[in-house]
């Protein structure tokens, strides 16, 4: 699930060019809104729920987004994008931030001019078959047709990965994670691939989870992160630096249940303080408020309190942390300092 290449590159790096001139911040400030393009529906990552209210680990970056920018995340518009129409809706401007499960590659930070801000999600591509197709290896896949969405860097893995094992495949190509599942469960293939946690996602929304297995092999790397585009790096900074607040947060143990205590009464470590808004002036330096990392903290909790309550173990998609835990708990979430 991350996407487009070099399909479009010239169109998209040609709108990334007109529209990157503008001051974002001043933007959704006047505007009063944060645009943020998210998926058509990943359970656990962006969906809306019962009511219509847009959830998840990804919609997390962008209400933490416009809490640090608005003081209000819930000032959100979502703008669901498909693996097709993501790169254009931010080039054109359309949306601020794209917070969709998309992979940070060469050729789209460089050629299409995107600007990464961070890695949310460390992942890989996998796949996804019946129990009763009797399989237990990608390697035993051989003639099998897979469902696979068009224009994304998983088109590409794939092929890679059956062309070095020497087997064949029949693709059978879709647009939506929705239309993957609808077809999958249709028997209109024998395999999805895709990120690993977004196959935990579509399995846990499946009717008989346990019938469905998730294959051994990761065969790609896929740092899944926000991006912005290019040549507005103070809006570039707001948002990283909001991200990283919520990575930050967990290290040193800010949490939706302390933060309150901790902002007023300022302790001993100067690193909570100053990214709290206690101490310093890092707030002055983004166009924000002294306390923007707190608003985007209080918005729904430090990276692990996110992580835990949207797609963690003890949901139904059931991620473990992995390389997603704390550098300090041998994982791959490092903040820079906040200083």
């Amino acid at each position: 699930m991350k996407n487009t290449v070099l399909l479009g590159a010239l169109t998209v790096a040609g709108l990334a060019a007109g529209a990157a001139g503008a001051a974002t911040l001043d933007d959704v400030k006047a505007r009063g809104t944060l645009n943020c393009g998210v998926s058509t529906g990943l359970t656990g990552f962006s969906a809306p729920d019962a009511n219509g209210v847009w959830q998840g680990f990804d919609v997390a970056v962008c209400r933490a987004v416009a809490a640090a920018v608005l003081g209000d995340p819930m000032a959100v518009n979502f703008v669901p994008t498909t693996g097709q129409t993501r790169f254009t809706a931010l080039a054109s401007g359309e949306i601020d931030i794209l917070a969709r499960n998309t992979t940070w590659t060469f050729s789209r930070d460089v050629d299409l001019k995107f600007e990464f801000t961070g890695v949310n999600y460390y992942d890989g591509q996998g796949f996804m078959v019946p129990k009763a197709l009797g399989v237990s290896s990608a390697k035993e896949l051989d003639g099998a047709t897979v469902c696979i969405q068009t224009g994304t860097t998983t088109e590409l893995n794939l092929a890679d990965f059956f062309r070095v094992n020497n087997i064949s495949y029949e693709p059978v190509p879709i647009e939506t994670n929705a239309e993957a599942q609808q077809q999958y469960l249709a028997s209109a293939c024998d395999v999805y691939t895709t990120d690993a946690s977004g196959l935990a996602a579509t399995r846990a929304s499946f009717e008989a989870p346990s019938d469905h297995i998730i294959l051994p092999e990761i065969i790609s790397k896929e740092p899944l992160g926000p991006l912005v585009r290019h040549g507005d790096s103070e809006w570039g900074d707001v948002v990283r630096w909001s991200f990283n607040a919520l990575v930050a947060a967990e290290e040193y143990g800010v949490t939706s249940a302390n933060i309150e205590e901790l902002a007023s009464s300022p302790g001993d470590n100067p690193e909570i303080n100053r990214l709290l808004g206690t101490e310093g002036e890092l707030g002055a330096m983004l166009g924000l408020d002294a306390d923007f990392a707190k608003k985007a903290i209080m918005a729904n909790g430090n990276y692990g309190e996110i992580f835990e309550k949207t797609i963690g173990e003890k949901t139904p998609i059931g991620l473990s942390r992995g390389l997603n835990a704390q550098w300090t708990e041998g994982g791959l979430m490092y903040s820079p300092p906040f200083r």
